[in-house]
């Protein structure tokens, strides 16, 4: 399938979502009434029954008993996932139908000290976008430079991806948080736990120009306290990279691992300090993508031990 087409109906069902959510009272109101369902109705049902698939794929090889990073290990998870998502046995066809040569692709990635997106894995994205057909000048990597980097404000393509970890403002920080840099003012995003982070998705410099959303969860942190908390205890090695095209899918995935692994570490299920509210919103309010697990196909590769899903 040709990557404009790919692109277009990938739009098309977002504005379709959102369509259909705001008809929720009159889609409701019509098939009460009439003996055969309206085409209201059955748009509202086509929604609640639509179903998206992420990948989760870990190997326990990834990190040395130091918690060093293999390169050739991460960039095989990576490829692996990929291969998964879109059913594809070639990795750089797979890269193919997320990029084309003309497109200017911004790799969205995630620096803070403490927790960062490893380099190697951002090399091997930017090395696998590369062998897709576009070329080195069209290839950007920024965090929190974004919003005046021009190379992203050509950017007809984004690839987004950060570490899973507790967040004082959101409750979590994942791929839908990660895009609050593209905002000329981040803190206006905070009110209610950052309910409205989906909101970031219409921003101009990201509408529509997702291609490809991945979680890192090497080493997830589940637990702290404070604006910028962080504790090596609550690090885990789960060695794993959670990888899709729905970032609310990959996120509520993302939050039931973190979610299980503090009820096993706290023996009962703590509340988070702050509600990570903003990615059922994403779903229910800004009809971004799928958070209810019953609707979400979580292909599971690799190493399995104590895998909490």
């Amino acid at each position: 399938m040709r990557d404009g087409k790919r692109n277009h109906l990938a739009i098309t069902r977002r504005d379709f979502l959102r369509g259909t959510a705001g008809a929720t009272l009159l889609g409701a109101g019509f098939a009460a009434s009439a003996q055969e369902a309206t085409p209201a109705a059955k748009s509202l049902e086509a929604a609640a029954s639509a179903r998206t698939r992420v990948v989760l794929v870990r190997d326990a090889a990834v990190l040395d008993g130091d918690g060093n990073l293999d390169p050739t290990v991460i960039e095989r998870m990576l490829d692996d996932g990929v291969k998964a998502l879109l059913g594809e046995s070639d990795v750089t066809s797979c890269w193919k139908r997320l990029v084309s040569a003309e497109d200017t692709v911004g790799i969205k990635t995630n620096v803070w000290r403490f927790l960062r997106t490893p380099p190697p894995l951002e090399q091997a994205v930017l090395t696998r976008i590369k062998r897709a057909g576009v070329s080195e000048e069209r290839i950007g990597v920024d965090d929190r430079g974004v919003r005046t980097n021009p190379l992203f404000h050509r950017a007809t393509a984004l690839i987004n991806m950060r570490p899973m970890r507790t967040h004082h403002w959101a409750g979590v920080g994942s791929c839908l948080k990660n895009y609050i840099p593209f905002s000329e003012s981040p803190p206006n995003w905070h009110d209610d736990s950052c309910a409205n982070l989906a909101g970031l998705w219409d921003l101009p410099m990201v509408k529509g120009k997702t291609r490809l959303n991945i979680l890192v969860m090497l080493t997830p942190l589940f637990h702290g306290k404070g604006p910028h908390h962080f504790n090596a205890d609550y690090l885990w090695p789960y060695k794993g990279l959670i990888v899709g095209a729905d970032p609310v899918a990959v996120d509520a995935t993302g939050l039931r691992i973190l979610t299980a692994k503090r009820l096993t570490v706290f023996g009962e299920e703590r509340a988070y300090l702050v509600p990570p509210k903003h990615i059922q919103v994403a779903q229910d309010k800004f009809a971004l993508g799928i958070a209810d697990p019953a609707r979400i196909d979580v292909v599971k590769l690799g190493w399995d031990e104590a895998i909490l899903i």
